[in-house]
């Protein structure tokens, strides 16, 4: 049996923006795989909490909004219901035991490629998985690990320089980088910057 294949792009997409959607894009067009379940992290274990943080709900609303429409693409709330802290490897293994005939690959950029290593027993998750990697600008492959390397997948993938951080922080010229949808959201409900501006 052909298992689906299913890249796994998870984060916090506090706010999604333009350059995860085009990794998304990406992603799909290199043909390694059939879908893309886009995974909303509630908590992530390596990033420390911001008085400027979207709630679990703003932040799922706003990938809906992003990804309305686009086929072959879900949204998944699933480390939601884990144990926390939510590691990656955590959330591969409960979907690989819960979807028997898909095949699953990790999806990330290429700065998550570098530092890899760090990641909670990412030999483990190296074992069973293989990664599909999108180019991200200031970024550099090559220092990662060689393990790593060997395991990764690099995908055709034009980035756009923006970050979720400069969109909080309200950069100057960053809300162009954002879908209007999105951007209509972050002020209707006065997240991040708009919170200062008010």
């Amino acid at each position: 049996m052909n298992k689906k294949r299913v890249g796994i792009f998870g984060g916090t997409f506090d706010p999604v923006h333009t350059g995860h959607i085009e990794a998304v894009h990406s992603f799909l067009s290199s043909h390694l795989i059939d879908e893309v379940w886009v995974v909303l992290t509630p908590d992530p274990p390596h990033k420390s909490e911001s008085p400027d943080r979207a709630s679990f709900q703003h932040r799922l609303e706003m990938l809906k909004l992003a990804f309305d429409g686009m086929a072959r693409v879900k949204i998944s709330t699933i480390e939601k219901e884990l144990s926390r802290p939510s590691y990656t490897l955590q959330t591969l293994q409960v979907l690989s035991t819960k979807y028997p005939g898909h095949r699953f690959f990790l999806c990330i950029g290429e700065d998550s490629v570098s530092s890899f290593h760090d990641w909670h027993r990412y030999k483990d998750i190296l074992n069973d998985y293989s990664l599909i990697a999108v180019k991200r600008p200031g970024s550099d492959a090559e220092k990662a690990q060689p393990d790593v390397l060997e395991k990764t997948i690099f995908v055709e993938h034009k980035p756009v320089d923006v970050s979720s951080t400069g969109v909080r922080e309200g950069k100057s010229g960053i809300m162009e980088k954002v879908p209007d949808e999105i951007a209509s959201y972050i002020k209707e409900h006065e997240l991040y910057a708009q919170k200062r501006s008010a």
